[in-house]
This record gives structure tokens, C-alpha cells and sequence, in this order.
């Protein structure tokens, strides 16, 4: 079971990121919707526990997976900080087939972008289709997305971020973004420069994600058996337009997938 093409280095470096640009601000976001439909809820790419510990802090009954096993050592290495009672399971799986029963979630959680690692319509019809298996009737899945990554400019090796690591030094990351706009591609080659103690390690490789437009994700979503019930534009829930940050959709389980 191989873990996508990248992501297994970028564990190393996930949370350095992640810290610098994204940071705790869908944090609330997340806690609010979990807390308005109780039950148990399953996290979708958990990655290193990013969300998965603030969500069981808050008393949620909450499970992650992930296919990467590096991303997963780092959110068991996390997730011992909490009380064991209150620590949520975690496993190795993929999104496309899930290792759980029919019915087994009240929500389904597809945070930050995740969705977008899947590089086909079958990829992401599959992993639509599990999340509606094993939502019990009446579910919610709700969908995180960076918006129009097509959109985006292409760039030859700028140096995106700078800033100190654990345990001392700095870690640069210089970065090239290349474009395959037919099939709505954005790659990130990856350079990781770390230096500490006067000794240099660069670390490369290459993250990869697709932009489906709105119009036929929800046309996806409602072909797995789901029906959008609300969409914005923000996790304070400003309307979705242009200057969107995010692109978020809530869509209920109204039967089972074809």
C-alpha cells in the first residue's frame, strides 16, 4: 500500500509549512461544525494530527487516516500529549477504500485541500463513494478546498518561506510551481534547504493536486448520493465569490452511492 508520490518526505516539513501560512485559522471552523452535528466523525488525510488533537481536546469523537506512515508517526507522536481516554484513532488506510462498516460516521471530515490530492475523476469518485458508505443516513460531509489552483501563476525556484526549526538552525524552502491547466494540475517541486551547526541538507520532491470547478464537484457529489446544503467562501462563512479564500461545501447523505 504506497503512499502518494511526495508526501511521505513532506512529513518532515508539514507542520513547518503549515505554521507559516495556513496556521490555526480553520481551527474554529472545524470545532464549531463537529460540535453542531455530534456523533462520530472521521477525518479524512489526517496527515501529522494538524486538527485531529484540538478536535479531541474538545471532547470530539473523532478518527483519522491517512495512507502516509511518516504523516501518521508524527500524529501518534502528537496525539500521546492527550489523555489516553481522549485520544482519537488513527490508522493507515486509503480514502478510496475504507476500512470501516457500512454506516460507521455521523460526518466526514475532507480538510485543507485533501480531496485535491486525488488526480482523477475516478480517484475522487471513489473516495465520494466510500465517504457515503460509511456515513450513516442523514450524514454530513464537509469539503475543505484551496480555490482555483489553475488559476494560479507559474514560478521557477522562489524562495517561498525562512524560519527557524526544531531543535535549532533554519529551514528555507525554495519552490517551483508548473501548470498543466487541461487537466487542472498544479504541481509544487519541492526544495527544503535545512541548515544547522554549519552543515547543509536539502531535501526534494514534488506534491501534485487537481482543481475540479465547483459546478461538477457538486455535480459529483450529488451522482455519490449526496445534496450540497451550503457552500462559502471563508471559515467565518462570507459567500463564495471571486476573492474567496476557500472553498468550502457542506452536502448531506440522502442514500447510498451508485
Amino acid at each position: 500500500m504506497p503512499a502518494p508520490s511526495g508526501w511521505d518526505a513532506y512529513a518532515d516539513f508539514y507542520d513547518w509549512e503549515n505554521a507559516r501560512t495556513l496556521g490555526r485559522q480553520d481551527v474554529p471552523f472545524w470545532r464549531r461544525l463537529v460540535a453542531d452535528h455530534p456523533g462520530r466523525a472521521l477525518e479524512l488525510g489526517c496527515g501529522t494530527g494538524r486538527l485531529l488533537a484540538p478536535l479531541a481536546r474538545a471532547g470530539a469523537d473523532v478518527t483519522g487516516i491517512d495512507l502516509s506512515a511518516p504523516m501518521l508517526a508524527r500524529a501518534r507522536t502528537r496525539l500521546r500529549r492527550l489523555p489516553a481516554a481522549s485520544r482519537p484513532s488513527i490508522l493507515r488506510g486509503d480514502i478510496r477504500h475504507l476500512p470501516f462498516r457500512r454506516a460507521s460516521f455521523d460526518v466526514v471530515l475532507a480538510t485543507y485541500g485533501m480531496l485535491q490530492s486525488l488526480l482523477s475523476d475516478a480517484d475522487l469518485d471513489a473516495a465520494l463513494a466510500e465517504a457515503n458508505r460509511v456515513l450513516r443516513r442523514g450524514g454530513l460531509i464537509a469539503i475543505d478546498l484551496v480555490p482555483d489552483l489553475p488559476a494560479w501563476s507559474e514560478y521557477h525556484r522562489q524562495v517561498r518561506l525562512r524560519g527557524p526549526m526544531a531543535g535549532g538552525g533554519t529551514v528555507t524552502l525554495v519552490e517551483t510551481a508548473r501548470q498543466d491547466r487541461r487537466r487542472g494540475l498544479t504541481m509544487f517541486d519541492e526544495e527544503f534547504v535545512e541548515r544547522r551547526a554549519g552543515r547543509t541538507r536539502t531535501r526534494r520532491f514534488s506534491l501534485a493536486f487537481r482543481t475540479v470547478p465547483l459546478p461538477a464537484l457538486v455535480d459529483r457529489l450529488d451522482r455519490a448520493g449526496f445534496r450540497v446544503l451550503s457552500m462559502a467562501g471563508s471559515y467565518d462563512g462570507a459567500p463564495l465569490d471571486v476573492g474567496s479564500t476557500v472553498w468550502l461545501v457542506l452536502a448531506g447523505k440522502r442514500r447510498a452511492a451508485c
